[in-house]
C-alpha cells in the first residue's frame, strides 16, 4: 500500500484459498491487517501445524488472483520519476516473496527497480543498510522504525558518512493512521505518493530511495 494497492488481489486470494479449503477467512478484515509477513495472516485462520503448507497454497494461488486486480497508488509513478531525474535510483524493500512482488512490478510496468522481499523489522534495516538508502518511504509503524533502524553512526558506515542517515517517510494509504506513522518517528507524513515530489524538492537528494510495501506477502 505504498506504490499499489493489492488489497483486492489479495482478498480474492484468500477466499479462493478459503474455498479449496473449506476454512471461512474473513478476507475484508485480512487486507486491513498487510503489512507483517504472510505466515502471521494465515495462523489466524489455521493451526500451527497447516500453517507452511497453507502459506504455499496462497503463493500458489497468488499470481492467478492476486496481480489482475492491482492498480497503483496515486502519485506512484510520478514519485519513481521524481526520484530518477535527480539521479537516485529505487529500491522496493517489502516482505512480501520477491517473486510476487516482481509480478506486482512487472504488470504496472514499474520496470528497472531493485527489489529485496521476505524483509521484514531487521531485515528490512539491514537491505536499507546494505544499500545504503538515504530515505525509506513506506506505510506501516515497522516502516518507520526499520527506516530509523537502518540510520548509523557515521564512523559505522566506512568511508561513506554522507549515506548514515536513513529518513523516514510515511504515507497513510495502508493500515497506519497519519498520526500512528508520526508517532512512530516519521519524519515526514505525507497524505498519499501525489505529495511526494513537492517534499523530494525540497530535501537534499540521496543516492538511493527505499520504497516500503506493505502489501507485503499476502
Amino acid at each position: 500500500m505504498t506504490l499499489v494497492d493489492s488489497r483486492p488481489g489479495i482478498a480474492a486470494t484468500y477466499r479462493e484459498l478459503s474455498a479449496r479449503t473449506g476454512v471461512p477467512i474473513d478476507a475484508d478484515a485480512a487486507v486491513t491487517r498487510l503489512g507483517p509477513p504472510l505466515e502471521q495472516e494465515i495462523a489466524r485462520w489455521y493451526p500451527a501445524e497447516q500453517v507452511p503448507a497453507m502459506t504455499a497454497l496462497y503463493r500458489e494461488l497468488y499470481p492467478r488472483y492476486a496481480i489482475e486486480p492491482t492498480v497503483p497508488l496515486p502519485g506512484a509513478y510520478e514519485a519513481i520519476r521524481t526520484v530518477r531525474a535527480a539521479g537516485g535510483s529505487v529500491v522496493v524493500v517489502t516482505a512480501k516473496h520477491p517473486a510476487m512482488a516482481r509480478l506486482h512490478l512487472d504488470h504496472l510496468g514499474l520496470t528497472g527497480i531493485e527489489l529485496v522481499g521476505l524483509a521484514w523489522g531487521d531485515g528490512k534495516a539491514a537491505a536499507l543498510r546494505r544499500y545504503r538508502a538515504r530515505a525509506y518511504v513506506g506505510d506501516h509503524v515497522a516502516d518507520v522504525a526499520a527506516a530509523r533502524a537502518a540510520s548509523l553512526p557515521a564512523d559505522r558506515v566506512a568511508g561513506r558518512p554522507e549515506v548514515s542517515a536513513v529518513t523516514a517517510v510515511a504515507v497513510a494509504t495502508g493500515p497506519c493512521t497519519a498520526g500512528e506513522l508520526a508517532a512512530a518517528g516519521a519524519e515526514v507524513v505525507l497524505g498519499d505518493l501525489t505529495g511526494f515530489g513537492e517534499w523530494f524538492a525540497r530535501w537534499v537528494p540521496g543516492e538511493r530511495i527505499g520504497v516500503g510495501t506493505a502489501a507485503t506477502d499476502r
